[in-house]
């Protein structure tokens, strides 16, 4: 094997080798096996002299300060700046992905010069963000790039935060979680029909990844399902998607119903009406969720927060704009009932802007 001269490849974690002479990615549920020079499913693993690498080390797709409700974080700092990118590639292979020109992607040079870990951690700092997102694409797959710059960030006092579909392998999964702060977890479906037909995948690995988060981490994390008219939108199946949150995860998990619109693969299928968000966050509330949120339409009441005991309002969200702040030292200002999240008794002003940075 020669000598690596490109920075963006370095050798990656949770492989083994087999017999055959291929490797074994031990990264995500797909187990990849490798012969000399093939990729895996995701595109950014590769088999090179026998050993795995990841190729997409301190590459981009680029830099974009955003709200942190954008991710959608609803009880995470509420109001503050996030520093967000994404490489390329994806362990999943969603035929609706609204991110499929980053996560489809094949081709490195479509991505910026390097950024290093430090690099991107000195621009939060310098852009007034609180934290990092990895997000776009799923950082389960850059794993060793996005476990660096958490590092990183947290030298110098920003908090990490992984937007991910949860397809992770176990001993990875525990490797990731040490380092995040927050999380959403893309639940896309509930049953394993879809996830297998439409997302190449499987449902199994998710809700695992959902009960670690939950009950062996201090992850702050919240939910998101994406509803598609006609295949994930049936009242029973938001029944029993909500019906486990309850049951494994507890009632104080934010869930958040959001709005598709065709993209990619799946254009033949209409945008999801908002009556059928409403519906979902009523099913799930009646489940007993007690913070149930609807996305990708413009709705105050079901974007807003409420304090599930005397029902003030507690955090108004107009799009990603907050207005009406009433959470103090962590409770209900009026009858001081605990909200489940991390906040501080000022909100953050960064609004609705979304703002592209040059780290260079």
């Amino acid at each position: 094997m020669g000598v690596n001269t490109d920075p963006a490849i370095r050798p990656g974690g949770w492989w083994q080798p087999l017999d055959d002479g291929r490797i074994e990615c031990r990264l995500c549920p797909r187990r990849c096996r490798l012969h000399e020079g093939q990729r895996a499913f995701c595109f950014v693993r590769q088999n090179i002299g026998g050993e795995m690498m990841l190729t997409t080390y301190g590459r981009s797709t680029g830099f974009c300060v955003d709200p942190i409700e954008k991710k959608p974080l609803n009880h995470f700092l509420p109001g503050t700046a996030v520093l967000s990118f994404g490489t390329a590639g994806c362990n999943l292979g969603c035929r609706f992905c609204q991110n499929w020109d980053i996560s489809k992607a094949r081709e490195i040079e479509k991505l910026s010069a390097i950024a290093t870990p430090e690099a991107i951690a000195q621009a939060a700092v310098r852009t007034g963000c609180r934290s990092v997102a990895f997000t776009y694409n799923d950082p389960v797959i850059w794993a060793e790039y996005a476990m660096d710059t958490a590092a990183a960030c947290r030298e110098r006092g920003i908090k990490s935060v992984a937007v991910t579909a949860g397809y992770i392998e176990p001993e990875a999964r525990r490797d990731f979680y040490a380092v995040m702060d927050a999380a959403n977890v893309d639940l896309k479906a509930f049953t394993e029909q879809f996830y297998h037909k439409v997302c190449f995948a499987h449902l199994g690995p998710v809700l695992d990844t959902l009960r670690y988060l939950k009950h062996e981490t201090e992850v702050w994390f919240e939910i998101t399902t994406l509803l598609i008219p006609g295949e994930n939108d049936s009242a029973d199946e938001i029944a029993k998607l909500t019906d486990w949150v309850a049951e494994n995860l507890g009632p104080d998990v934010p869930l958040h119903f959001t709005a598709f619109h065709p993209d990619f693969k799946m254009l033949d299928k209409d945008n999801t009406p908002a009556l059928t968000l409403l519906r979902a966050r009523q099913i799930a509330r009646e489940r007993g969720l007690r913070y149930v949120y609807t996305g990708n339409v413009h709705d105050v009441h079901t974007q807003s927060t409420f304090c599930p005991d005397c029902n003030r309002l507690l955090i108004e969200r107009d799009w990603h704009q907050l207005g009406e702040f009433a959470i103090r030292d962590g409770k209900c200002g009026d009858c001081l009932t605990t909200i489940p999240g991390l906040f501080e008794n000022q909100p953050g002003t960064w609004g609705r802007r979304r703002m592209p940075v040059a780290l260079v």
